[in-house]
C-alpha cells in the first residue's frame, strides 16, 4: 500500500486552493497529483475540519486453533469431509484458510497412500 502524503504537502496544496485562489486542475497540475486526491482532501475537509490521512487499520486477528490435541482428535473424526464443511462443525469462528493451513501443519492429507508396484510395462513400451 502507498504511503499517505505528508501534511506539510497537503497544507501547501490546500492553501494554494484557497487562499490563492488556483482551481483543483491547475493545482493537481502544478504539484503533480491527482484531481481525484484534491477532491478527496475537499471532502474530508469538509466533513471532519482536517486533511490528516485516515489512520491505518491494524490487523484483525481472527480466532485461531491453539489447543493441537484437540484439532488432531476433531481431524481424526472429521477428515472425511471438506474443508468447509470442517470449519461450520469447528467450534470456533475460523476462516477456511485457517483450517487449511492448521491440516497442513500437521500435516494432514486427504490423498489416497501410494503402494509400492512396479509399472507393467517393459522399457520398450511393450506389455510384460
Amino acid at each position: 500500500m502507498a504511503k499517505p502524503y505528508s501534511n506539510d504537502f497537503r497544507l501547501k496544496v490546500m492553501q494554494a486552493i484557497e487562499l490563492d485562489g488556483i482551481n483543483k486542475s491547475e493545482a493537481s497540475q502544478l504539484f503533480n497529483i491527482s484531481r481525484n486526491t484534491i477532491n478527496l482532501w475537499c471532502q474530508r475537509k469538509a466533513q471532519t475540519g482536517d486533511i490528516k490521512p485516515k489512520p491505518k487499520q491494524g490487523w484483525q486477528k481472527r480466532c485461531r486453533i491453539t489447543d493441537w490435541q484437540k484439532f488432531r482428535a476433531f481431524v481424526k473424526a472429521n477428515g472425511d469431509k471438506t474443508q468447509t464443511q470442517m470449519v461450520e462443525l469447528w467450534d470456533g469462528e475460523i476462516s477456511q484458510r485457517t483450517m487449511s493451513r492448521a491440516l497442513q501443519k500437521i500435516r494432514h492429507t486427504r490423498k489416497k497412500k501410494h503402494m509400492a508396484t512396479g509399472n507393467e510395462m517393459k522399457p520398450n513400451g511393450r506389455p510384460l
